[in-house]
């Protein structure tokens, strides 16, 4: 994969940050505080962000069947329309509208915008349409940082024909990281971080994550956060974090860096 490195992203220090699940339903204040706090601490932060709850109401509405495989949302052309309108038409500008209440300058995106999420089809056998990055166009959101103002990116993404293709939010969030050179990703769910035997877990490795996996502890959607949380490790981001809107929860790091 050839991801478009940002010429900024040595320059400054940036987060990313996925929202998903009910925290997309009303961001706290607890949220809003540590997002400003994180600001004054002078970083830059992007945000990237699903919607599963709201593509799921939508599709239940018209009646169009939707599964999951390995926490992959199969698209079909009619789900695929629904995805980008409620995305792109709801729930994007709902997000970026409480940003901006809260006085956090914010502006929507999304793949299509600038060609910023460049794809091609996963598996289309499979999956339908759904996408597998090749490059991030990381201009826009050099541009918009540069001004303090925080990109709201919807996981959207498009081929170099112009067709529109859904994407696990994770992975977008996952290969923003990478492209912005990311000092943090922080993967926002209404769990607080990885859950084992019972127990939310403050800190993990790939290979306890791995472990976890195989013996069926961890399953659904959380696979392709851990697999992008290693993916993100491998590439030399020090930290991921799997956390709930007060921003706490399990952070992943490689070996040698847990205590």
């Amino acid at each position: 994969m050839t991801m478009s490195k940002s010429t900024q992203a040595t320059a400054h220090k940036r987060i990313v940050i996925k929202l998903g699940g009910s925290t997309l339903e009303g961001l706290n204040n607890a949220f809003f505080s540590n997002f400003k706090t994180l600001q004054e601490e002078g970083y830059e932060i992007i945000i990237t962000h699903g919607g599963g709850p709201a593509i799921n109401q939508k599709l239940e509405k018209r009646g169009i069947a939707s599964k999951k495989i390995n926490g992959i949302r199969v698209t079909n052309e009619e789900a695929m329309e629904v995805v980008q309108s409620t995305l792109v038409g709801l729930v994007n500008p709902k997000l970026v509208n409480d940003l901006n209440r809260a006085g956090i300058q914010a502006i929507g995106l999304n793949g299509l915008d600038m060609n910023l999420i460049l794809c091609e089809l996963l598996d289309y056998e499979t999956y339908g349409y759904v996408g597998e990055i090749k490059k991030i166009n990381t201009a826009i959101i050099d541009v918009l940082t540069a001004h303090n103002i925080v990109p709201v990116i919807s996981c959207i993404g498009v081929t170099e024909e112009g067709q529109s293709l859904n994407i696990n939010g994770d992975t977008v969030a996952s290969e923003i990281a990478l492209a912005v050179g990311a000092e943090r990703l922080l993967l926002v769910t209404d769990v607080s971080g990885i859950r084992i035997g019972g127990e939310y877990q403050k800190e993990a490795t790939p290979e306890q994550i791995h472990r976890w996996i195989e013996e069926g502890e961890i399953t659904g959607g959380m696979i392709p956060k851990v697999e992008g949380a290693i993916r993100v490790l491998n590439a030399g981001i020090p930290k991921v974090k799997i956390v709930d809107d007060t921003l706490t929860g399990t952070t992943i790091t490689s070996k040698e860096l847990v205590k």
